[in-house]
């Protein structure tokens, strides 16, 4: 158990090279009450920090940043508010989707909805907890409110205590993630990581082969648009390895139609995931994986 107000001040500390750079204003409201949370404090500082580099890295020179701590009945609220450039509403509710793209800008060269949304998604949802995106559009800047059930002991006439479910126990695969972008590569290798997984990236399509070799991933998670070789040809590569020739390709492109999805199931992709993908959807995939695998090796002790 811990006090959620002072690891919010530590992220602060974290972003303050970026904001102060940036010429950037941060008003702080952390209130008098303590907000103990049963939680991980690393991963919380990595949140705010997330949510805290978004807002000074999408809002203008000199823009201002809100941020404040308090509590709502049972739950610790943290609010992340910027003045910068905003999200459009179509988008709105996919911002915590993997490989978002809003439309590129001077103010936001990337393109991106911000880095590692869907981690920050991933963690609080890990502690029981929810986080809501709100926008009035472009421009108009951005909002990210953070919910955390405040520790048991510390509630106000605390309800009966519901029995959570059981959580699905994940088989730990190895995993090479292969993403030109170094920012989409790092979002995705730390979504896997939380998730229990061991992971690699590569950003170069000619690299990918003699890195599998040496590691040998049980799954590839590979962006067709890669540099050197293009994820098609290192899709057949792996089909034509002997070493390598069974394992697990993931694609992920920008295309959903039919064509598309023949073109990497010729390739040699087992999978398709069309860009922004949920991480659900994409760890659904590697649990399956980890079934299969456990399937295999009782047929092979059989």
């Amino acid at each position: 158990m811990i006090d959620l107000k002072p690891l919010v001040s530590h992220a602060i500390d974290a972003c303050r090279p970026l904001v102060d750079g940036r010429g950037q204003a941060i008003e702080l409201h952390l209130g008098d009450e303590s907000l103990p949370v049963d939680a991980d404090p690393t991963r919380l500082v990595q949140l705010a920090v997330n949510l805290i580099t978004n807002a000074a890295k999408y809002s203008p020179e000199r823009g201002r940043i809100s941020i404040s701590v308090g509590r709502q009945n049972d739950q610790a609220v943290l609010r992340v508010k910027d003045t910068g450039i905003g999200i459009p509403a179509d988008l709105l509710p996919k911002v915590f989707d993997l490989f978002v793209q809003g439309e590129r800008s001077l103010d936001r060269p990337e393109g991106g909805l911000g880095i590692g949304l869907t981690v920050v998604k991933r963690m609080v949802e890990m502690h029981g907890g929810s986080v809501t995106a709100f926008s009035e559009g472009p421009h108009q800047g951005s909002e990210f409110v953070v919910r955390l059930p405040v520790a048991l002991e510390h509630r106000r006439a605390a309800p009966p205590a519901r029995v959570a479910e059981p959580t699905p126990t994940r088989t730990r695969q190895r995993l090479l993630v292969v993403e030109d972008n170094p920012d989409s590569a790092a979002t995705l290798a730390a979504l896997l990581e939380i998730a229990g997984h061991e992971v690699r990236t590569v950003n170069d399509g000619t690299k990918v082969l003699a890195l599998a070799v040496e590691y040998r991933p049980d799954a590839v998670v590979m962006d067709i648009g890669i540099p050197g070789m293009n994820g098609y040809e290192v899709a057949r590569q792996f089909r034509k390895s002997p070493e390598l020739g069974e394992t697990t390709l993931i694609a992920l492109t920008g295309y959903g139609h039919e064509e598309a999805r023949q073109r990497t199931k010729e390739a040699g992709f087992d999978d398709h995931l069309v860009k922004p993908i949920e991480a659900a959807q994409l760890l659904r995939l590697i649990d399956r994986l980890g079934g299969a695998n456990e399937r295999c090796a009782t047929s092979v002790q059989g």
